[in-house]
């Protein structure tokens, strides 16, 4: 069966060695070729994906085991507040064009935006993508496309994008601001002050309120912001355990500490989310 690729996302993909233009061969397997001198090639997997990192970028992201337990817990529909918001607001400020999920993971979030939008997912967490692939090869989704690629340097031309989805990842303001066309936005998602206090508490003595990320944009302007905050009730120790590996306070707690989340049988959480809203302060300035 041969494989396609949507002229709107391919038109707005460029290649990350020379910057040229790619196109979709079929020569015995998928791939995207670009037109610079050197015909850089990229093969397209069988799920659905293609490389473009380095084999040292390709190493890194999220653990299979990782991805797994988080695929597992966003399957269950507590995180569908956060899912739908984002697409509302990415509704509201853009009527279609590209997206770009900038750390798209396994796909969650961009499944629901392709909705509406033509989707550009890009993560370095191979497993990752071979699950978002995967998945949308699955259900059909012929509106979004999925890359290993950093969100540090996208294989994005500059100013295709409408909107840039930076969901709980990496915010890399200057590339962002790259790809966004002039009157694209960029929607940040982060945790709150609150967020996941309930999963703390279980796990430390003392705790503290989330701060505000160091990484958020500096020069662009923030032009709206919402707030999601709902609790949450985790019942069984596998779907608290699948929360916690999804979590960054999975890799920073002793194996005692851990063993007292392990040890519940129940478990209630807040969970508080904020979506931030960016453009560029004078609309057309570019890097």
């Amino acid at each position: 069966m041969k494989f396609s690729l949507d002229s709107n996302i391919i038109g707005a993909l460029r290649c990350p060695h020379c910057k040229g233009n790619l196109s979709l061969t079929e020569n015995g397997c998928a791939s995207l070729v670009c037109d610079g001198a050197k015909r850089h090639c990229f093969d397209i997997s069988s799920s659905g994906y293609v490389n473009f990192a380095s084999p040292a970028q390709s190493k890194g992201g999220d653990s299979p085991e990782a991805v797994k337990a988080r695929e597992e817990f966003l399957s269950l529909g507590f995180y569908e507040p956060i899912r739908e918001a984002v697409y509302q607001t990415a509704s509201e400020y853009a009527e279609g064009g590209l997206l770009v999920d900038a750390g798209c993971g396994e796909g969650y979030y961009s499944q629901r935006m392709s909705e509406r939008f033509y989707v550009f997912g890009a993560d370095i967490s191979k497993s990752a993508v071979n699950t978002a692939a995967k998945r949308a090869k699955r259900e059909g989704a012929d509106k979004v496309f999925y890359s290993v690629a950093s969100v540090f340097e996208l294989p994005v031309k500059d100013g295709a994008a409408s909107v840039v989805t930076n969901i709980f990842a990496p915010c890399v303001e200057a590339e962002y601001k790259r790809i966004l066309s002039d009157n694209g936005v960029l929607i940040a998602v982060y945790a709150g002050e609150e967020h996941l206090m309930g999963l703390k508490e279980a796990l430390y003595d003392s705790v503290r309120k989330n701060q505000e990320r160091a990484d958020m944009p500096a020069d662009m302007e923030r032009i709206a912001e919402k707030r999601v905050c709902f609790d949450i009730k985790l019942d069984g120790a596998d779907n608290i355990k699948r929360l916690f590996a999804m979590t960054p306070y999975y890799w920073r707690t002793s194996s005692a500490d851990a063993q007292r989340l392990y040890d519940l049988d129940s478990l209630s959480t807040k969970v508080d989310v904020i979506i931030a809203v960016y453009k560029r302060r004078d609309g057309k300035e570019m890097l």
